[in-house]
C-alpha cells in the first residue's frame, strides 16, 4: 500500500509549486489583471488563446500620454521572460521596472504593495508558469504623440476643464 501512494503522490516540492501557482492564479485573477493585459477584453470578447498577452487597446493619461496594459506572459522579446522573479515582484508591488522606468499611474502597484511577500512570489510563479506567448503591444506614447490603437481616455468633469 505504501509503494501504491508513494507513486501516486506527486514529489513534496512539486506539489508545493504546484499549489504556489494555484495561489497566484486565483490572486491574478481576483485583482483583474486579465482585464487590462488579456487581447480583446475591453470589446467584451477576451482572446483567451492570448491570455495575458497584453491589450490592444492603451489609457490615456491627460499630461502623460498612452499606455497599454503589457504582455505578462514569459516571453522573452514581448514579455516578461527576460525579466527575474525579483523584477516582476518589484514591479508588481513598487511600480518600478528593471529599465528604472516607473509604471503608468493606471497600474494599481499602490494596492498590490500591501501583498505578502508570498503572495506576491505567488503571482510571479503563476505568471512565469503561462504559455509564452509573443505579442508586442503598442506603445508607450508620450503626450505628443499619436497613439496606433484603440484608446480608452480618462476626461476631467466639465466643471474642471470650465474653471481654465
Amino acid at each position: 500500500m505504501a509503494a501504491v501512494l508513494a507513486i501516486a503522490l506527486p514529489p513534496g516540492p512539486v506539489a508545493a509549486q504546484d499549489a504556489q501557482i494555484a495561489r497566484g492564479k486565483y490572486l491574478a485573477g481576483f485583482s483583474g489583471c486579465n482585464d487590462c493585459h488579456t487581447p480583446g477584453y475591453f470589446f467584451g470578447k477576451p482572446d483567451m488563446q492570448r491570455f495575458l498577452s497584453g491589450s490592444e487597446v492603451g489609457f490615456e493619461i491627460p499630461g502623460l500620454g498612452v499606455f497599454h496594459g503589457p504582455n505578462l506572459t514569459p516571453d522573452k522579446e514581448t514579455g516578461l521572460g527576460k525579466w527575474s522573479a525579483e523584477q516582476i515582484r518589484v514591479a508588481l508591488t513598487e511600480g518600478k521596472r528593471p529599465d528604472g522606468r516607473v509604471l503608468a499611474p493606471i497600474m494599481p502597484w499602490h494596492a498590490f504593495a500591501s501583498l505578502t511577500r508570498e503572495d506576491a512570489d505567488a503571482i510571479v510563479a503563476y505568471l512565469r508558469s503561462l504559455p509564452a506567448i509573443q505579442n508586442k503591444v503598442p506603445g508607450p506614447f508620450g503626450p505628443s504623440e499619436a497613439p496606433t490603437s484603440f484608446v480608452m481616455k480618462v476626461v476631467p468633469p466639465a466643471a474642471a476643464t470650465a474653471k481654465k
